[in-house]
Parts: C-alpha cells; sequence; structure tokens
C-alpha cells in the first residue's frame, strides 16, 4: 500500500475486545502439552476438516482420517482422501542456494549473482495493437487499454503453445494483476498528468478519467522466446477491469436491502473494483483479488448523520472509517453531476427508504474477494460476499482434500483488526480442478459456507468463531442490530467486534505451506501498541502481538515499527489452532531481549512484512516489505525462507516496566532462529518502491515480481523536473519513454536455466 496516502494505518476499531493485557504463564505449559500430543493428535485436521496438514517431521504425510463436521456441526463421513496433499513438482529445498545480497539504497534492482531480470510491463504500455505507445510525460490517456497503476497481487494462468490453458504452460502464460493506487499528493495523481495536476476543488473531469482508470485490475498475455520474456500486446486475452466496470454481487448479500443503489436498484450488482491489493488464485484455476483501503474514495457531507437519521447505517460507516464530513482521498465526487463522479458521494440525498434513488448505499458494494476467469472475458466478475467485507488482502486456500471443505484464510489490513477464514459448505471434489465453467464452480465452493474471526487466547491456542445470527454474541450486540447473514457479511467488522475477536497488527497477506499445511500471516507493523496507552485506539503489547519499542533511529516511531510473521496450525479440536511468531521484522543491530527476537543477521534483517507467498514448486516463502521504518537503510526488498513448523522455537518473556513502575509481563513463542542458509536477502528495489506481488512459472525457473510506486517521495511541485525525482526508475535500467517512475513487472531467472532460489 501507498505509504504517502497511508490509507491502511485507518484505525476505526474502537471496540473493547481482548488484546491479551494479562501475564501469560500458562504459555509454556500448554505448549509443552501441544509438544507431547500423539502424531494424530497434534497433527489431526482441525477446524471442520479444513483440508490442512500437519507433520511431526519434515516428510510428507498423507492427512490423517477423523470425523469431521460440516461448517452447521451435522456429522459427515470422513472418507479416505483420494490423494495426499499437493506434492511440487520437484524435491522441495533443504537450503537456499544463492548468495545473500547487501542492504542498498540504489535506485536500481539488486539481485543475487547468478540471476538476471528484465522489465516487461509498466504503467501505460498498451494492451491491444492499436494503442499507442507510452509516451511518459503526462500526456497519455485510453487508460481502459494501458497497464494501470501500482501495480500489486498477481497470478501466472499458463497457455499452451496453442493458447489454450494449460497448467503446464512455461514459455506462455496470462499475468491477471491488481492495480491498487496512484502516486498522488493533495489528491491528483500528479505523475498522470502533464503539469501535475489540480490538487484544488473541484476536481477536473478529465484528470479523474485518467485516475479512475488507472485502478483495478489487468490481463496481460507474456511469452518468452530464446530465454527473453515480453508482453503480447495484440493478445486476444489482454484485458483491463475498471472501477467502472459492472460487477455482479453473489453470496448471502447479493439483493440484500444494504446493497440497493441508484445503479442497481435490486442490489445485484455494483461497478467496478478498487484498491486491490492482495490475491489468490483457486483450486479450479480463477483469480481473486482483494479490494483493500476502498473507504477513503467516498465522501460524505458533513450533516449526513444527521440526514440518516444516526440510524445503523451511520455506525457501520464510522466502523469503515467513512465520518461524515471527512475529505475523500482523490474528490472524485466533485468532477460533475455525471453518474460515474456522483457515485463517489455516499451521502442520503434522495427521498426513498430503501436507497434505490441514491447511493448511500454505494460503499457496502466494496470491500470483497472479487473473483475472475482470467481465461475468460465473456464471464462477469463477481464479488463473494460470503468471505466477508472488510480491507481485504489476499486469499490463502489450504491444501485441498478431496471429501472435505475448503478452508480460506483472510486478513484485514488496518491497524487493530481481525484474522479470518471461510470453509465452504461444498466438499471437495476432485475433479473440480479442472471445471467446465470455472466461474460456476466458484459459485459452488464462495457462495456457501462459514466465516469465521480469530480469537488468541493466552496459552498459545486460540479459537476460530463463527459468524453467523446462530451465534448469540452477534445476534444480540448491544452497538449494532444484525438483520440477517446479508448484513454480517456487510458488516464483517461489526461482527468481529461482537464476538471478542483479537486486535492484530495490521494482517496482511497470508500463505500456506505446501509441505505442512501450516498457515503463514504477515502483521505489517502498528504504531498503536504502547505500554501506557494514553487513547482508546492504543493497545498494550500482548502474546501474539507481543513488542512495543522505539525504532532505532528514533524517529521512524513507536509501537511495533518493524512488524512479525504470525504462524498457524490448526488444532486437534474442532474450531481450534496453535500458533507462534515465525519471524519478527527488526533491524539486525537491535536490541535481542526486546526486539530483535529472531536474532536476524546483516543478510536477514527486514522491516515490515507484506506480500508472502509460497512457491509450489520449492517451497521456499517468498517475503516482501513495505517499509518506512528502515528505509534510512535499505530500500524494500524479497527475501526468501525455508520455513520450519509451529512449535520449532520456545516461549520468551518480554518485561515492560509502566509509567507507576509496574512491571507487565508478555509471553510470547519465538519460532526457531533462523539458520543462515534457510532465510536470506533475495532482492533490494529501487528507491522509494514497495516489493509486492509474486507469482511463478510452473517449473519454478521464473518469477513474476511488481515493484510498486518507485519515486513515491517526489513533490508534485517537481514534476517537471527530472532531476528532483527521487526514482527514475525502470527509465534508468532501460526500459521506455520518459524519467517518470512507473511501477511495473519484472521477471527473474536464474542463467544458469535452473530453479530460483536453489
Amino acid at each position: 500500500m501507498s505509504k504517502s496516502n497511508n490509507f491502511n494505518d485507518e484505525n476505526s476499531n474502537t471496540s473493547e475486545n481482548p488484546t491479551f493485557d494479562s501475564v501469560l504463564e500458562q504459555r509454556l505449559i500448554n505448549r509443552r502439552r501441544f509438544l507431547g500430543m500423539s502424531l494424530s493428535g497434534a497433527a489431526a485436521l482441525g477446524g471442520m476438516g479444513l483440508g490442512l496438514v500437519g507433520c511431526s517431521s519434515g516428510e510428507i504425510l498423507p492427512p490423517p482420517v477423523s470425523p469431521s463436521t460440516t461448517p452447521s456441526g451435522s456429522p459427515v463421513p470422513s472418507p479416505t482422501p483420494t490423494a495426499t496433499p499437493p506434492v511440487a513438482v520437484n524435491p522441495i529445498m533443504a537450503s537456499l542456494g544463492f548468495t545473500a545480497v547487501g542492504k542498498s539504497l540504489l535506485d536500481k534492482v539488486v539481485i543475487p549473482a547468478g540471476y538476471s531480470y528484465q522489465v516487461i510491463y509498466a504503467l501505460g504500455d498498451p494492451l491491444t495493437a492499436s494503442t499507442p505507445a507510452y509516451k511518459n510525460d503526462g500526456s497519455d490517456s485510453d487508460y481502459e487499454n494501458r497497464a494501470g497503476d501500482h501495480h500489486d497481487g498477481m497470478e501466472y494462468f499458463g497457455l499452451d503453445a496453442a493458447g489454450k490453458p494449460s497448467s503446464s504452460g512455461i514459455e506462455r502464460g496470462l499475468l491477471a494483476m491488481n492495480h491498487e493506487a496512484t502516486t498522488d499528493e493533495k489528491g491528483s495523481s500528479f505523475f498522470l498528468h502533464a503539469n501535475g495536476g489540480t490538487g484544488a476543488l473541484p476536481r477536473p473531469a478529465a484528470e479523474v478519467d485518467k485516475e479512475v482508470a488507472i485502478h483495478g485490475l489487468s490481463v496481460v498475455e507474456v511469452k518468452a522466446s530464446n530465454k527473453k520474456w515480453a508482453t503480447v500486446p495484440s493478445s486476444a486475452f489482454n484485458r483491463r477491469v475498471t472501477p467502472l466496470t459492472e460487477v455482479e454481487m453473489s453470496g448471502p448479500a447479493r439483493g440484500s436491502a444494504l446493497l440497493k443503489t441508484k445503479y442497481s436498484t435490486t442490489g445485484t450488482k455494483t461497478r467496478g473494483t478498487i484498491n486491490n491489493c492482495g490475491t489468490g488464485k483457486t483450486p479450479w484455476g480463477t483469480y481473486l483479488s482483494g479490494e483493500e483501503n476502498w473507504s477513503g474514495y467516498f465522501f460524505r457531507v458533513a450533516a449526513d448523520d444527521t440526514n440518516r437519521n444516526n440510524d445503523k447505517s451511520v455506525t457501520s460507516l464510522k466502523r469503515y472509517g467513512r465520518k461524515a464530513g471527512d475529505p475523500s482521498r482523490h474528490g472524485w465526487e466533485t468532477a460533475g453531476s455525471d453518474d460515474q463522479y456522483a457515485r463517489w458521494n455516499i451521502s442520503k440525498i434522495g427521498g426513498s427508504a430503501d436507497g434505490s434513488d441514491d447511493y448511500r448505499n454505494e460503499m457496502n458494494g466494496q470491500g470483497y474477494i472479487i473473483e475472475m476467469d482470467a481465461y475468460d472475458k465473456t464471464k462477469p466478475l463477481k464479488k463473494r460476499s460470503a468471505l466477508g467485507r472488510f480491507a481485504h488482502e489476499s486469499a490463502a486456500f489450504g491444501l485441498p482434500v478431496a471429501g472435505k471443505p475448503l478452508t480460506v484464510y483472510l486478513g484485514d489490513d488496518s491497524r487493530n483488526e481481525y484474522m479470518y477464514k471461510f470453509v465452504s459448505k461444498a466438499l471437495w471434489v476432485a475433479a473440480d480442478a479442472n471445471p467446465a465453467d470455472r466461474m460456476a464452480t466458484g459459485d459452488k465452493y464462495l457462495n456457501e459456507g462459514t466465516l469465521y474471526v480469530a480469537k488468541f487466547n493466552a496459552d498459545g491456542s486460540g479459537q476460530w468463531i463463527e459468524l453467523s445470527m446462530s451465534n448469540a454474541a452477534i445476534a444480540g450486540f448491544a452497538t449494532y442490530s444484525f438483520a440477517d447473514l446479508a448484513d454480517i457479511c456487510v458488516n464483517t467488522r461489526l461482527a468481529g467486534d461482537a464476538v471478542g475477536a483479537t486486535k492484530m497488527d495490521r494482517p496482511e497477506w497470508g500463505g500456506v505451506n505446501p509441505v505442512t499445511g501450516e498457515y503463514y500471516q504477515t502483521l505489517t507493523n502498528n504504531s498503536n501498541r504502547r505500554i501506557d496507552p494514553a487513547s482508546s485506539s492504543q493497545l498494550t503489547p500482548d502474546s501474539a502481538n507481543p513488542r512495543y519499542y522505539e525504532d532505532n533511529d528514533g524517529n521512524k516511531g513507536k509501537g511495533n515499527p518493524n512488524g512479525h510473521i504470525l504462524r498457524m496450525k490448526e488444532g486437534a479440536a474442532v474450531g481450534s489452532f496453535v500458533w507462534d511468531v515465525y519471524l519478527f521484522g527488526a533491524e539486525a543491530d537491535a536490541d535481542k531481549a526486546m526486539v530483535n527476537l529472531s536474532n536476524l543477521t546483516d543478510d536477514q534483517d527486514f522491516s515490515s512484512p507484506d506480500g508472502l507467498a509460497f512457491s509450489q514448486n520449492t517451497g521456499i516463502c517468498w517475503i516482501q516489505t513495505d517499509d518506512g521504518a528502515y528505509t534510512d537503510v535499505s530500500n524494500c526488498m524479497m527475501l526468501a525462507a525455508i520455513a520450519g513448523k509451529v512449535g520449532d522455537g520456545a516461549a520468551k518473556t518480554l518485561s515492560y516496566t509502566k509509567a507507576d513502575t509496574s512491571v507487565m509481563n508478555v509471553v510470547t513463542q519465538v519460532g526457531a532462529k533462523p539458520a543462515a542458509d534457510k532465510l536470506k536477502r533475495f532482492l533490494v528495489g529501487p528507491k522509494d518502491c514497495e516489493i509486492t506481488g509474486l507469482c511463478e512459472t510452473p517449473d519454478g525457473k521464473a518469477i513474476f515480481i511488481n515493484i510498486q510506486h518507485p519515486g513515491e517521495g517526489t513533490k508534485m511541485a517537481d514534476v517537471a523536473d527530472p532531476t528532483k525525482y527521487t526514482s527514475q526508475w525502470p527509465s534508468n535500467a532501460g526500459y521506455g519513454a520518459g524519467k517518470r517512475p512507473r511501477s511495473a513487472t519484472i521477471v527473474i531467472t536464474k542463467d544458469d536455466g535452473g530453479r530460483i532460489g536453489s
């Protein structure tokens, strides 16, 4: 997420949910009990037969067969799985074979010796044969037929030589990609406009049209020839999805009164997708995108609470960060009276009871996981409301097992928000991996199921709490009166408040280890941790978010400025899990007793983990950063890791002295110290960028990475003077016209043709 806008620092969670304030002496005791379990107990599938597999050693084991239940609780048989969990094409790596790169402040991409990279797809690149080449001087238009901005999460979809979908296509494929946002100042996306644009309101329609169009998704064909990759501008697969593209609503919220607008009086459709960040790839071969920090794009007049009679919609709007009178991010609602601009004003203007004559409910159509068939333009995109509405990042599937429900893990990327999972009602059928209709298969698995939110216990265990009207805490919640399941799916944050979910340090991307089935969740940072909270928005450290400290330099923030990566393993009991912290972000020279708890070295240290993905070929866990706390020492980076298992470390007590001189002890669980050959820095990006998005060819010999918003620190006043740009990448790497920095996709290969990381 763009640091200059900082919309994921939104903090609207003022609930009194637990924050692990008590001393946690039972942590180590319960860990020992867990480690003493038999294999059938400690490694059993939990959480409704999730298809997650625990292993007692490094070998790959078939999932244990044990009784399970459907999300509704009714017993179902547990057939012997038809296959073991997916195994990588090649043996999982035991160690990393490259030499770690050092930290860098250069305006270039730095990768290990023996590797090469190419820039292949940047902001403005044509997606049709007739679209002119990108001038990169602010005069370009027609962004509906060009690459969008702020390249973020992406997935690779293979093609065979004839251009047909193929899961084994390694030299031809499609990149489906998120375009999250745009680099801006005073609301204007200044690199898009010749003179930097207009920061004052009202915004010109011509500028707004550009800015809207660079958001959304794109699909672009890529092809390798003689070991060189390039896009195929004339490909029939190429497409753009923008905030104006018609999208279907699906799942429990479809047709709900909460989704009725002037555009869709039946509440079954909405327009577009916006601020898309993390991704997911379904077992049936479609693309999932998370709508993240979308609330800031909308505006409400100062009197809107009164106009709404302070009804429960006001509670919802405030919980999702839209207070009456607050300015919108870009002022798009001021560009004119046309419907495409009016939709950004979500004030109650009309006289209808249900909102069908205005856009008071428009924001309720944003904040979902949206599904797209990258191979088929004729299939409408669908927002999967059953997976909840919040600041979505990625959507990570548990390992599919025939005869078991599917699980999707989800994070809400704002300070003090929650972690979720969705469990499908339908049981996985192996034949659905190659369906005739991929979007219909999405209907089967993603429209019905049960949504859960995580509560982390003081002893290192946890519970998945069901979010449904059958939960008395939700049905009787005093703060907000839920009407039905659709209401829960639209107001998921409030449902999490109702059941006492645990507030976390900005849950961003997540990934499932293809060997162990354990789930890894990045927690990027949280400036709201305090030993002595001064406001209701500040939290004391807890066992799952245990650190409070100042950045080493003293000027980069307090709280948990470097973030950490948590991992979870489904427990023996239904709805339970165990967890520890895999890695704590820190500078190598930080205090090892209280900050650098993972004992990171100069080749391993990092800050603000954001993107995270596991290679299905090598088993490498790729960790990407979006940082502001360590960028005085190094630009953002990507590390490669060979992950361990939950419980491979030890308990540790952190003792904090409060203002009244009393001592607060927080017990946490620190994963095993990463060995030098199991965690290394692989890449450092150019100035002011974020490293994000990762996908690979099926043979693991090419990986695609996104370099987002290089030069973000440039000032709007300096747009005409390239010498004042904080970055000129990728033009300084020989790619494209002009000198304005551009978000771009790179592809990395190994010079000897081997697998990446070996």
